[in-house]
């Protein structure tokens, strides 16, 4: 049996579609008995996009016998198996988070855990804020407000409006040459971003619902594009919420990147920074090197995480 080194494009959940050295994109299906490591026993999706797979043909089928390794990947906690993981993607250069603070807006909770997770996964990660476009001066002052708190940790931050193409250019030279995985809230406007930056892409979009604020799933599953200039981004449907898995509670201040600094001076070792004395982590807080938004979001995610976790155990 001949097998081929194949790229997964998009994933139906049954069905796979793999990108093969002469250009074409086949449908292919799981091999029946399909091996996955250990490590990968809670995932709720054996295959995501991005995976490089090896593919055979049998029985007149294409068949994907195995999964090659992966570089990195970002996972989720899975939205409907309690205890699974959920892979979004995998062998990435780096992750675009699309957030507005226009409809539907964007809480710092959504992206504190995002950012942490592709921290942990050695993912770079470019926060970009759009719709920039529909903010009063009020609204302005709160993104630019926002924008300057993830500027000070370190992470790199644009704003656009896929609505008047403004800022669009520079987004697009950040995508140039890379494997990018495009996420967000639906409604935060990425398959219009991406149909402005290739127009030939001609994606389905959607309005935000007038009744909830919240956006309309129009991507429905996560797929590979192709886009000028290099630019292979993959897009997936829109994540309501983005639940972390897989962090002991004490890991969880070490990928917010201003508390690392500070943790050796912490008087103990498993100190989550909550009441605990000699704690450097709160020092900085109360001396402004640390924000108290991202504080205060760090202190949420851990009771809601530790609260999970413990159920997990049980």
């Amino acid at each position: 049996m001949t097998e081929t080194e194949g790229l997964l494009v998009r994933s139906t959940g049954s069905w796979y579609e793999v990108l093969m050295p002469s250009g074409e994109i086949i449908p292919c299906r799981l091999k029946g008995v399909f091996r996955l490591e250990e490590s990968m026993a809670k995932d709720s999706n054996p295959l995501a996009v991005g995976d490089r797979l090896l593919v055979a043909q049998q029985e007149g089928d294409h068949v994907i016998t195995q999964l090659l390794p992966r570089r990195n990947y970002l996972i989720r906690s899975s939205p409907k198996h309690r205890g699974a993981r959920h892979i979004i993607a995998s062998n990435l250069d780096q992750a675009v988070l699309l957030v507005t603070m226009a409809q539907p807006r964007t809480s710092m909770g959504f992206i504190d855990r995002f950012l942490l997770s592709a921290e942990a996964y050695h993912i770079p990660t470019l926060l970009v804020f759009n719709k920039s476009d529909l903010l009063d001066g009020k609204g302005r002052g709160k993104q630019e407000a926002m924008a300057g708190i993830y500027r000070k940790v370190g992470y790199e931050v644009l704003e656009c409006s896929a609505a008047t193409g403004a800022g669009v250019e520079e987004v697009s030279k950040k995508l140039q040459g890379k494997t990018s995985l495009l996420s967000g809230h639906s409604g935060v406007g990425k398959s219009s971003l991406l149909n402005v930056i290739d127009p030939s892409l001609e994606l389905r979009t959607s309005e935000v619902s007038r009744i909830t604020g919240k956006g309309m799933h129009t991507t429905t599953f996560a797929t590979m594009h192709f886009l000028k200039a290099e630019i292979r981004i993959i897009d997936t449907p829109g994540i309501r919420e983005f639940g972390i898995t897989d962090f002991d509670p004490q890991e969880i201040s070490h990928y917010y990147l201003e508390m690392r600094e500070a943790l050796p001076g912490c008087r103990f070792n498993n100190c989550l920074h909550e009441n605990e004395p000699g704690c450097a982590v709160k020092e900085a807080v109360e001396k402004g090197s640390i924000s108290t938004e991202r504080y205060q979001s760090y202190l949420h995610i851990l009771q809601d995480y530790r609260s999970q976790y413990l159920y997990w155990e049980k």
